[in-house]
């Protein structure tokens, strides 16, 4: 019995941009041909993007999907090509043809709609009723999109069907979990139905969405043949053996370092660079404060885009303190970025005076602080619509979530690389980017615009892109004389611990307390989550990397009586 070669093509394709991922798919299916392979499969909504949320809701974008998909299958010869697009016929419905022999010769659809999370499926589709099969290369393959696989019927009826391998497309969120539960997934699938399964995913960063890729090969007796590495483009040749009901990988790149820092590095690298560049942004800039979460953004932003794409500015006070001044000037000459300083101090000074006779009879307290970060807020936004380079915010998921933040100050900016991480992941981040500084970074991880997609880079400076000094020191706004975070704050392990059960968790403040946490501490950090829905809803997007991220996919009323 012949094998069948194939080719899944996990490749980033861009929301709304038809017409480019309509001559994407075609160049790809010709090196499929060109390759020798009988069947070439994309992504899910690869011809569309993913998700292309309400532009679903125009005629003339789903017009325009149907006539590339025809362009599309008038030249395919040779070769199958499975394409995810948006397929309208009075209902629209998220699908997938089989393209063979300049035709369009069956179309699945996604049977279930997922409608959790991120996810809005409901909105914009109906559901599928059947799964489709098709003979390719001799063999019978079932065509199955994303969430269908997550339900043991869709792939139940392709085994009945004498499916012997059943090809999933999708466009599956990363987060920190989510690798381990699709392997269990597939494996499941292939135990019940003895079928192997060949699992694509979409690659790239979409606003607050970041997609891994991290395709599997999964034999059909449950054992994984094959991972591709997240965030690397790839065409990933395999070949089928329909009597062994066995999958065989050829020549699949590896990752240099697949540690839980190194994928959750590589996901905010990806998050930023595609945000930067698909909506069209020459560079951009950040606060450089000394700390260690705008050292962790401005070593993001460096590997993402490169150091001339980058411009960092220290804005002190009398209440900056010489260490943070050296941290700050120190990463910057390392990393090779454009470095301003501005001294805000008589700025901030004259807002104080001008404010006086308004604040007559009241003392001093946390408004003079936060005069300090809007002062910084003003300088940066200036900075950003002289120079049209993009704003980064550099608040984390700990701050974001107790609402240590000043509102229109430090949360200035239109996109936030670290708005999902916590606290403690920011210092294993920044340790593990050190440590990372003399080897390959791996995960396609690039330094400036000319390095070929997926290729490895190296630091050309030894010493380490965040100083050592900035990761050490205890954490602190400075906004006043020896102040910490922990003057305000549980210590960032307890709070982390706590933020996890109550929001990854849904866990209730007894359940946490009864986990061996102080009920006062449980009692006051839930607290404060609930108050700052507020400030949360005028903050930056960012990519979502945990399993429960704010904004939309963590969405709680800001008027609410629920404490």
């Amino acid at each position: 019995m012949a094998r069948l070669r194939f080719a899944l093509a996990q490749f980033d394709f861009a929301v709304g941009a038809v017409a480019a991922n309509a001559a994407k798919i075609g160049d790809l299916v010709a090196q499929a041909r060109t390759g020798g392979a009988d069947l070439v499969a994309f992504p899910e909504l690869a011809l569309s993007g993913y998700p292309p949320e309400d532009l679903l809701l125009r005629p003339s974008f789903l017009a325009a999907c149907e006539s590339e998909l025809d362009a599309l299958a008038a030249a395919t010869d040779g070769v199958a090509a499975l394409v995810g697009h948006p397929h309208s016929e009075g209902e629209v419905y998220n699908a997938a043809s089989l393209l063979r022999d300049g035709r369009i010769e069956v179309t699945a659809h996604k049977q279930a709609l997922p409608n959790y999370g991120v996810f809005d499926d409901k909105r914009y589709f109906r559901p599928g009723h059947e799964t489709v099969t098709a003979m390719v290369g001799g063999v019978r393959v079932g065509l199955l999109v994303c969430e269908d696989v997550w339900q043991p019927e869709p792939a139940a009826q392709a085994a009945a069907a004498g499916a012997e391998l059943i090809v999933v497309i999708n466009a599956s969120p990363w987060d920190d979990a989510k690798q381990a539960a699709r392997e269990a997934v597939l494996q499941a699938r292939a135990r019940e139905t003895g079928c192997a399964f060949a699992y694509l995913n979409l690659v790239g960063g979409q606003d607050e969405v970041v997609y891994d890729g991290a395709s599997l090969l999964v034999d059909g007796d449950g054992s994984i043949a094959a991972r591709a590495p997240a965030f690397v483009d790839a065409l990933l040749w395999a070949e089928f053996d329909p009597a062994a009901r066995t999958l065989h990988a050829e020549g699949w790149p590896v990752a240099q370092d697949a540690c839980a820092e190194a994928v959750l590095y590589a996901a905010l690298v990806r998050g930023v660079r595609d945000y930067i560049d698909k909506n069209g942004f020459p560079g951009v800039l950040l606060g450089l404060s000394g700390g260690i979460d705008s050292a962790l953004t401005l070593a993001l932003a460096v590997d993402a885009l490169g150091a001339d794409r980058v411009t960092a500015v220290m804005m002190p006070t009398r209440y900056t303190s010489q260490l943070s001044l050296d941290g700050a000037r120190a990463q910057a000459e390392r990393l090779g970025v454009e470095y301003h300083v501005i001294d805000i101090e008589a700025t901030y000074r004259s807002f104080v005076a001008a404010l006086t006779p308004a604040f007559a009879g009241k003392a001093a307290d946390t408004t003079e602080e936060n005069l300090q970060s809007r002062t910084r807020g003003v300088m940066l936004m200036a900075l950003s619509n002289k120079h049209g380079r993009l704003l980064l915010a550099t608040g984390n998921k700990s701050e974001m979530a107790v609402g240590y933040a000043t509102l229109y100050g430090d949360m200035c900016g239109a996109y936030a690389p670290l708005k999902d991480v916590y606290k403690t992941a920011v210092y294993r981040l920044a340790r593990w980017r050190n440590g990372a500084g003399i080897r390959d970074l791996g995960f396609g991880i690039r330094r400036d615009a000319s390095s070929p997609e997926g290729s490895f880079s190296r630091i050309p400076n030894p010493e380490s892109p965040i100083p050592e000094e900035v990761i050490d020191r205890p954490p602190s706004a400075e906004l006043r004389d020896n102040q910490t975070d922990q003057d305000s704050l549980p210590a960032y392990d307890e709070l982390d611990a706590i933020l996890a059960r109550f929001i990854e968790g849904e866990q209730s403040q007894a359940e946490i307390a009864a986990q061996g946490f102080h009920a006062d501490t449980v009692r006051r950090v839930v607290r404060l989550v609930l108050l700052n829905e507020f400030k949360r809803r005028q903050s930056a997007p960012g990519p979502r990397v945990t399993t429960r991220a704010f904004g939309r996919e963590r969405r709680y009323p800001i008027t609410s009586g629920w404490r």
